[in-house]
């Protein structure tokens, strides 16, 4: 088990390393062309950069693990593969190609054969965050302050406003699914 634990540690360490050097490729490209493209196409380039630069990590550092990316075209030998890596090169692209917005993140995770997900890393290089399976902070959260849901701030479900009403809540719109887990993992929202 010993074994085990520490190829899940080292692969959750990747998964970090590689969402924080996407991240910072994504802010870098982010000012480069401030000014010159935005919006959506932004978000194409970014989602696009960011996907060429972890699939050459995860074939230089993992060359034996298939790869399943939101921005790939599926390789369907990685149904059989005993390791597959699941990426978000650019989770939150809209936000992304907007000036200013922080809801934006870099997703890497992986599943192996008979385990499930054993190692994964979520990215926000706006604010200068990493979270990984191997070292997950433990939120304090207020208790004094009123409850904050975050929702999609693009399609947010319409019963939510009664369920806030209902429990006392602050709906908080935000963009990517990532920042959204994030933001309960550090505490600045409770759901």
């Amino acid at each position: 088990m010993v074994e085990a634990m520490t190829d899940t540690t080292a692969d959750a360490r990747l998964a970090a390393e590689i969402a924080a050097a996407a991240g910072e490729l994504l802010l870098t490209l982010r000012v480069a062309e401030q000014g010159t493209v935005g919006g959506r196409e932004l978000g194409r380039r970014g989602d696009h950069a960011a996907n060429v630069f972890i699939l050459d990590r995860l074939a230089t550092d993992r060359p034996g693990d298939a790869v399943l990316s939101e921005e790939s075209v599926d390789d369907p030998d990685r149904v059989g593969a005993d390791r597959v890596w699941i990426v978000d090169p650019l989770d939150g692209s809209k936000e992304y190609g907007m000036p200013g917005r922080v809801d934006w993140a870099v997703h890497i995770a992986l599943w192996e054969s008979g385990r499930g997900l054993t190692a994964g890393a979520v990215a926000q290089p706006a604010v200068g965050a990493v979270y990984a399976t191997h070292d997950v902070p433990v939120a304090d959260h207020d208790d004094t302050r009123r409850l904050r849901i975050v929702i999609s701030g693009s399609r947010p479900p319409a019963f939510l406003a009664a369920v806030a009403r209902e429990v006392d809540a602050d709906l908080v719109p935000m963009g990517s699914a990532g920042a959204k887990a994030m933001a309960v993992v550090r505490g600045d929202a409770d759901a």
